[in-house]
């Protein structure tokens, strides 16, 4: 029930935002034309594929790799600027009403990233639905360091409820709320920092 009113909200909410999108995506087709949204193959629950979508913040001849593996050139003027406001992120809402992501959950990984995708499969990431942000997004980490990653993916399912996706939903547009998730999970971190 409480996924079906997130959904209506959800729904509600891309309608409301639809201005922002329309105005960015007018932005982007001004600097480097069509197309305006980045779609890209996104691993999700039991290892099944799914289109995730974006706002293209990277020129259209950005190859296609992890934003960690792609140097900060390629990034569009006015992408800088939509990345930092989060913007880019709003054409996931979609896939969360599809029922791809959810709010908060691992962030999906590209069937590419092999070690990232062995680490994950070791700790059973794949058993969850991803998300639009994550504890591993909030906290500073990304795919660059899977083994880490993983290891924070892990912590984050076992420790999952309401209260803590509510928490990393407000860390994600608040970074002063950071802190208070580095503290819950300080002791993991530690080993986590320790055993790498």
């Amino acid at each position: 029930m409480l996924n079906v009113l997130l959904k209506i909200f959800t729904l509600i909410s891309l309608f409301i935002l639809m201005p922002i999108i329309v105005f960015s995506a007018f932005l982007i087709l001004l600097e480097d034309g069509m197309p305006v949204f980045f779609i890209q193959k996104r691993i999700g629950k039991d290892l099944k594929s799914f289109n995730i979508y974006k706002i293209r913040t990277m020129y259209k001849t950005t190859p296609n790799l992890g934003t960690h593996e792609v140097d900060k050139s390629n990034y569009l003027k006015i992408g800088s600027i939509l990345r930092l406001a989060k913007v880019d992120e709003l054409p996931q809402l979609i896939n969360f009403i599809r029922g791809d992501l959810l709010l908060i959950g691992p962030r999906p990984g590209l069937d590419t990233q092999l070690q990232l995708k062995e680490e994950r499969l070791k700790r059973k990431v794949f058993d969850v639905v991803p998300g639009i942000s994550g504890l591993g997004q909030v906290l500073g980490y990304d795919m660059s360091e899977p083994v880490k990653l993983s290891k924070i993916d892990a912590l984050y399912i076992s420790n999952k409820s309401i209260q803590l996706d509510l928490k990393i939903l407000i860390a994600t547009f608040f970074k002063p709320a950071r802190k208070s998730l580095m503290l819950r999970f300080e002791e993991e971190l530690k080993k986590i920092e320790g055993s790498s």
